[in-house]
Parts: structure tokens; C-alpha cells; sequence
């Protein structure tokens, strides 16, 4: 039996719209540049946020290493377009491969770890590929890679975007998705139900890590310097304060997480004393009054009025 994706139909509607009025906004200059901006920051940190979703949320992994491939994405990019003049997307599709390649060759020894050993080992993993980057002069070493042509636009940022969360939705809900649930919920049992563990971890790694070097490649065209000290552990901890703000395992989650703080961060950018501040007393709070984070393991079209719109769900179809 197949069956019609009426529930992806709608909320690919509902995206359109978005775009269209976000797009009608930017056109007319409603928007300030600075906003404007920030609207860039948020989609790609979106695509950050839900791939480490796949990795820490849905498979049960603790990586910390996505600011790593994340620059391996921007750097990769930012040569092909600057020095080679390819076009756009050919640099972020190269990216995006290089970056999952990687991750690849990396998740093979590292992912048969677990827990605090597993986040140790992906810290570690980030930080060789900044101290790495840094010292190769012909991407400009600590100084940075200067002339990036400025590609990065509103409606690249957008489809990327909604191409991936489509991509991991439908990744999870996959059999494969499944097997990494699965793995989530206790990987022993899993193993012993005949889940090949090591396969389906590293799966999510590479696929993690692949968005991630496309999110780096989209994040390097919206400047026209970019230097490794943007792809410090910091920025992994940030993206995971998105992901853990917003739910592990919930797209949903990945989306409000990254919104909220992305927004709470611009907002407060003319008070760069209090920021910080603000900052860790919402983190406290929330995990105070909601530890599962803002979604917990549900989706928006599993609440309220938006179960009525999608209760009928998938329409059989032959």
C-alpha cells in the first residue's frame, strides 16, 4: 500500500506562503539589513540545529564536533567559488560531500564509543580541524580567508532549509530512521534484535556532518571574511543549547530552538553586557520548568488545531 503525503503537501504550502511574505518583506525593505541578516543566521542555524538533532536527538549520540564540519563546509566552498569560480552550487554541494566524507572516515573508529567518551573524542575532532585550518596558509591561515564572493541569499538559505527538514523527516521516519530510534532508546537491546548499531550510528553522522558543510558553505557566502575562530566549540555548544532548548527529537524543537535563540541574540546586540546574562537565567529556567525542552518529542502537527488540520494524516493510495 502506498500512500499519499498529504501532511508534507500542507506544510510545504504553508512554507511557500512564508517565503513569499518574508521574501515580499525583504524586496520592499521592511526589514532592516540587520534583520535581514539575522533571517540568513536563522535558517542556516535551522539546518545545524536538526542535522545535530539526527545525531545527539534521534540516534542517541553525544557529538560535539559540528562546528567542525561546519568549517570544513565554509572552507571548501569559499575556495571553489573564490579561486576556482565555480558556481555556488557546485561549492556547496562539494562542501556539503567533503564535510559528510569526513564525517564518514571519523565516525567509523569514534562512533563504537559512547557517552562522555564519545563527546570527548568529537570535541577533539573540532578543535584539530580549526587548529588544521589555521595553519594552512593558502585559505589564510589564522588571519582568515578574505574576497568571499557574497552568494548567500534569502531564497537559497530558505530551500536549503525546508529541503532538509524534509530530508530528515522522512529520514526518520524511514526504516533507517527507525533503527537509529531504536539505537536511542537502548542500543544493547537493539544490538541483540539484530540493529547492525555501528551502521545506522555512522549513518546519521554522515548525514549530520554532510547538512552541517552545507550550512557552513551558506554561512561563509553571507560575509566576505571568515575565519576559524567562527568554528570554535562555542558554536557547537551553541547549537546544541538550540537542539536541547527545543527538544531532543523533535524537528519542531530544532526550529524554535534555533529561532529563540538566534532571536534572543540579535535582539540583545545592543547590550552586549546583559546578553550573556539573559541568556543563561532563559537556559536555567527552562530547564527548570521544561528539562524536555520546548517540544519534547513532539511535532507542531501533533498539537491542538494543527491535529484537527493533519488528523486524517496519509490518504491511501493505491
Amino acid at each position: 500500500m502506498k500512500y499519499l503525503r498529504k501532511n508534507d503537501c500542507i506544510m510545504l504550502a504553508f512554507s511557500i506562503v512564508v517565503f513569499a511574505v518574508l521574501q515580499v518583506l525583504i524586496t520592499e525593505r521592511v526589514l532592516s539589513s540587520f534583520w535581514q541578516l539575522n533571517l540568513l543566521i536563522i535558517g542556516i542555524n535551522i539546518i545545524l540545529a536538526a542535522s545535530l538533532n539526527l545525531i545527539n536527538g534521534y540516534t542517541g549520540q553525544f557529538s560535539l564536533g559540528h562546528a567542525g564540519f561546519m568549517a570544513v563546509g565554509a572552507y571548501v566552498g569559499v575556495v571553489l567559488t573564490a579561486n576556482f569560480h565555480m558556481p555556488f552550487v557546485v561549492a556547496l554541494i562539494a562542501g556539503g560531500i567533503a564535510a559528510g566524507f569526513l564525517g564518514f572516515l571519523v565516525g567509523i573508529p569514534t562512533l563504537r564509543l559512547r557517552g562522555d567518551y564519545l563527546a570527548i573524542a568529537t570535541l577533539g575532532l573540532g578543535e584539530i580541524i580549526r587548529i588544521v585550518i589555521m595553519n594552512i596558509q593558502y585559505v589564510g591561515g589564522a588571519a582568515g580567508f578574505k574576497g568571499i564572493p557574497h552568494h548567500t541569499t534569502f531564497a537559497w538559505v530558505f530551500f536549503i532549509m525546508l529541503f532538509t527538514l524534509f530530508f530528515i523527516k522522512n529520514f526518520v521516519n524511514s526504516n533507517h530512521g527507525r533503527a537509529c530510534l531504536a539505537i536511542r532508546e537502548n542500543e544493547i537491546a537493539a544490538e541483540s534484535m539484530g540493529v547492525n548499531t555501528t551502521k545506522y550510528k555512522v549513518m546519521a553522522f554522515t548525514i549530520g556532518a554532510a547538512f552541517a558543510g552545507v550550512a557552513g558553505g551558506l554561512f561563509a557566502h553571507c560575509f566576505y571574511l571568515i575565519s576559524p575562530a567562527s568554528f570554535t566549540f562555542m558554536q557547537t555548544f551553541n547549537y546544541l543549547i538550540m537542539v536541547v532548548m527545543g527538544g531532543l527529537g523533535s524537528i519542531t524543537g530544532s526550529i524554535a530552538g534555533a529561532f529563540v535563540v538566534t532571536f534572543i541574540s540579535a535582539a540583545l546586540a545592543s547590550w552586549p553586557e546583559f546578553r550573556m546574562i539573559i541568556y543563561a537565567i532563559a537556559l536555567i529556567l527552562l530547564m527548570f520548568y521544561r528539562p524536555q525542552g520546548l517540544f519534547g518529542y513532539m511535532e507542531i502537527t501533533n498539537m491542538g488545531i494543527f491535529r484537527r488540520i493533519f488528523k486524517k494524516g496519509e490518504t491511501p493510495h493505491e
